[in-house]
């Protein structure tokens, strides 16, 4: 037995080994690793909410809806992005990956302004924990703007949006 372990250590001892044992882990590493998907396009629209047109990204499939925001370093005002589901729904979002405050609207089917909340960024990609904002009520549309965007251009409960 003492043999088997010796020979074992001059084998590990050896740089060539070392070498190609080293590309062998990378290699595997690099196939098992999920490949890479395209960029994710998404549509840009106008809407009108109270006096204020935005300038807005669509979101409108689970792909997208999944990307939103995250990895971005800024929103100009009149910018955002509008989630458009197929139904109204109890929604609830998330700051994954997202590191700029925003603001989200939760809008019914009729495109009425029913809830406005304001969300935390993240700190790192890192965090695991994160709040969730919650729809107050069913939703079919959420408008996420730069933080304090409502407030800002006084945009209250039940206005509606419209497209331009």
């Amino acid at each position: 037995m003492e043999l088997s372990w010796k020979c074992f250590g001059r084998f590990l001892s050896d740089k060539r080994f070392i070498f190609f044992f080293s590309f062998w882990i990378m290699g595997n590493v690099a196939l098992s690793a999920p490949a890479q998907s395209k960029e994710i396009i998404f549509s840009k629209k106008q809407i009108k909410l109270g006096s204020q047109v935005l300038t807005v990204e669509i979101a409108d499939t689970d792909q997208k809806s999944a990307q939103g925001l995250m990895f971005r370093k800024s929103l100009k005002d009149g910018a955002g992005m509008l989630f458009i589901f197929s139904d109204e729904g109890t929604r609830s979002f998330w700051m994954k990956n997202t590191f700029i405050p925003l603001s989200i609207g939760y809008f019914n089917e009729k495109k009425e302004l029913m809830d406005i909340q304001d969300m935390a960024p993240a700190t790192s990609e890192m965090q695991v924990d994160f709040p969730t904002y919650v729809s107050k009520s069913p939703a079919k549309y959420a408008l996420e703007v730069p933080k304090g965007w409502f407030k800002k251009h006084k945009i209250q409960i039940k206005e509606k949006f419209s497209f331009l």
